[in-house]
């Protein structure tokens, strides 16, 4: 415990942010046909050593290079030859420790995430990628939330097999429930759904799925390499470069089927505290109370401390790329409420300035699983601090979603539409996106309805179907189903859903699903 208090003095220092805040964007690797440039940001390190291997698992590095110490806390190799879809790590000297390391920068894995590989991504590019745009904008935002297996791995989608449950399922057009040509499946069902938006649960590389075996399934909240595609989801996951064209072509896909893509990130914890960024800077990118205990306010063992100003760049910069590379059109913030609102009205402010206002689309949780260790006077991104963030980044409203069902976290609490009393002021609140002081008692310092995501039913907790099947029978259960719909969807704000929830889905009572060790087991 008292390494960390002497670290995060000194991180907090004027001597450390003088002589260690790196303001270049070229961390990571660069590699195109002039070569390829290998960045490290790991300050104080003795010295470090890349290792270049032919394969992203086993086999030993074809070469070690000591790499060159730079100022800023820099460290880097360039080689005149473009290693493209070669793998490497790096071994770090701290002290009279060595450690060795994935890139915490890298943009592109081998199977698991446990190496590094140098991608040139104009490589990776399907074909016509340039000319690759969302669809106009809408009026009116309708987001249909799913995951990527679960969307179609069941047989009776009618997806190839070995496209079921990966990125490629969304390039198969004209499928049908049970290849019966009448029902249509995949995106052809969304188009005769209505969403404009479609948010894909977390598809960067997680941890909690072997990539190795096809039927396992998680969430994903739980990320390894921000800046890298699921390698899950792929044909293959042992080649890097395939996720990444894999990935491209499911969002060209996408937009050609006129719809936009949400991506859900998740940069307020990561899957553990042995992450690339403790094992290249011990404690930096993570919060910690005075007396040493790690904090812990995501429930997942760690706090990201997005306050740093390197662990800020570090996301900004993500976030950048993710549009910029792989042309994602919104993003999703996994418990915004531990993410500092400088950094969220920075990220709202850069996306604006080179897309233009309001084109890219930001929401999040404005919630914790407790309190967060944030430092320098640092205010989070939640419910109560809405009216520091942007108008057009949005919160999950869950007085909205209480309102119409019941609180998600009572499941006996009832809301309007199955009987709950008094709710009549939260639901004239609910419809006017929580913006009329007239009936607003609740949720103040709403500044537009830009501000607010009108939902009843996401992934957490029970599905719509589930929390109301308490209620009554199956036929009344179905009406008030139908009657929660029609009160959200008119509702001010932008509108969103779970995937399952326009057919009455069941998690079969269960609150969360995050985790099925086979698929056979329904979701």
């Amino acid at each position: 415990m008292e390494n960390i208090i002497e670290l995060k003095k000194y991180y907090s220092s004027k001597e450390f942010f003088e002589n260690y805040i790196y303001e270049g964007n070229d961390l990571g690797v660069e590699c195109n046909e002039n070569g390829t440039t290998f960045k490290l940001w790991s300050p104080g390190a003795k010295s470090v050593v890349l290792n270049l291997y032919e394969a992203g698992d086993g086999c030993k590095a074809y070469e070690q290079i000591p790499m060159e110490k730079e100022d800023k806390g820099v460290w880097s190799y360039h080689s005149d030859k473009e290693l493209h879809k070669v793998y490497y790590d790096y071994l770090i000297k701290r002290d009279s420790k060595e450690v060795l390391t994935a890139d915490p920068y890298a943009k592109a894995c081998g199977v698991n995430g446990i190496r590094s590989m140098a991608v040139n991504l104009k490589k990776t590019d399907p074909k016509d990628w340039g000319n690759d745009k969302a669809p106009k904008k809408d009026k009116e935002r309708v987001v249909y939330e799913l995951h990527v297996k679960e969307f179609s791995y069941d047989k009776s989608g009618g997806f190839p097999l070995e496209y079921r449950g990966k990125y490629k399922a969304f390039t198969c057009k004209h499928t049908t429930l049970n290849n019966d040509g009448i029902h249509p499946t995949g995106l052809d069902y969304l188009k005769e759904l209505g969403v404009t938006h479609i948010q894909i649960m977390p598809m960067y590389d997680y941890g909690s799925v072997d990539e190795t075996k096809d039927s396992e399934f998680n969430w994903g909240y739980d990320p390894v390499n921000y800046n890298v595609p699921e390698g899950s989801y792929a044909t293959d996951a042992f080649h890097g470069e395939v996720r990444i064209e894999e990935m491209k072509e499911m969002i060209q896909s996408i937009h050609e089927a006129g719809f936009g893509v949400i991506m859900d990130v998740v940069y307020n914890h990561t899957y553990s505290l042995d992450s690339w960024f403790q094992r290249t800077l011990p404690w930096y990118f993570y919060r910690a109370y005075s007396d040493g205990k790690v904090s812990d306010g995501s429930a997942c063992g760690n706090d990201v401390a997005s306050e740093r100003a390197m662990c800020s760049k570090y996301i900004l910069e993500s976030v950048l790329y993710w549009a910029r590379e792989y042309h994602i059109d919104g993003f999703r913030f996994d418990l915004m409420g531990l993410l500092d609102t400088d950094l969220m009205n920075n990220i709202r402010k850069e996306l604006d300035i080179i897309y233009g206002k309001g084109e890219k689309i930001i929401y999040g949780e404005p919630w914790s699983a407790t309190d967060t260790a944030i430092e320098y006077n640092k205010k989070v991104a939640g419910k109560d601090n809405i009216a520091l963030l942007d108008e057009n980044i949005g919160a999950f409203c869950d007085n909205t979603r209480d309102s119409i069902k019941g609180s998600a976290l009572r499941p006996k609490e009832a809301g309007f539409v199955n009987g709950g009393k008094d709710k009549e002021d939260d639901i004239l609140s609910s419809v006017s996106a929580w913006c009329d002081p007239k009936y607003n008692k609740e949720f103040k310092g709403v500044k537009a309805p830009s501000q607010i995501v009108t939902y009843v039913s996401a992934h957490d907790n029970q599905t719509l179907w589930d929390k109301l099947s308490d209620t009554a029978g199956k036929d009344e259960v179905m009406r008030l189903n139908k009657l929660a719909a029609a009160i959200y969807m008119t509702c001010q704000g932008t509108l969103f859903f779970l995937s399952g929830e326009e057919f009455c889905r069941t998690k079969g009572g269960l609150d969360q699903h995050l985790q099925y060790a086979n698929l056979s087991k329904q979701t």
